[in-house]
């Protein structure tokens, strides 16, 4: 019997390497699952959270978390760089997106929500565990450039004063989150706001020019 070509072809196996991309991209799925569920549940129930709830939450066996997360310190720092990454990543996206005051903006609330976020596992990350360490130079390394390139692109289109330090940006944005804390629903945002639309006050002017 003669078999039609495309039905030999249909019943030809999937490629190897096609095969193992969608395994590995479904694993990523299940992970960056975890991650946000795991972000959610710390914020919520705190650090110490069972484990078995978050898999749960997941939709995962409580294995499968253990399997790449070996110690909830693991788990933990997981999600802070998860966050940093997603903090960093939206730079370029708003900048591609927006006028440049408008992606710094946008991209400093992305920020404060960002400090939200770390607030919920503040008491890991000052506990002392070796986990973390390596997480503030990480930080500086993703989060740094990305407000950095912001600020120059702001600066050349003169909407920004040119005498900003990306640094002090970041500083004062995460004080303004952390003393609006219990100031009620959307306090923090409106400061953080207010700070944004004070760097356009002498916008376009030279550093050394006399106001």
């Amino acid at each position: 019997m003669v078999r039609d070509k495309a039905e030999e072809q249909r019943e030809e196996p999937e490629p190897r390497s096609r095969t193992d991309r969608r395994v590995r991209a479904d694993a990523q799925r299940n992970i960056d699952t975890l991650l946000q569920t795991a972000l959610a549940v710390f914020s919520t129930s705190g650090v110490d959270a069972p484990i078995r709830e978050i898999a749960e939450k997941a939709g995962v066996g409580v294995g499968t978390v253990y399997r790449h997360f070996p110690q909830r310190a693991d788990l933990i720092a997981a999600v802070f760089r998860r966050e940093i990454d997603a903090c960093a990543d939206a730079a370029p996206i708003l900048s591609a997106g927006h006028a440049p005051f408008e992606a710094l903006a946008n991209w400093m609330q992305r920020y404060a929500a960002f400090i939200a976020a770390k607030r919920g596992l503040a008491k890991a990350l000052h506990s002392g565990d070796p986990a973390f360490d390596t997480l503030p130079g990480y930080f500086d390394q993703r989060l740094r450039p990305a407000l950095h390139t912001l600020l120059e692109a702001a600066t050349a289109a003169g909407e920004v004063r040119a005498d900003v330090d990306a640094d002090e940006l970041l500083g004062a944005v995460a004080s303004l989150c952390m003393s609006a804390h219990n100031a009620g629903p959307g306090r923090a945002e409106r400061m953080v706001a207010l700070l944004v639309d004070g760097l356009r006050h002498g916008a376009g002017r030279s550093v050394n020019t006399p106001a």
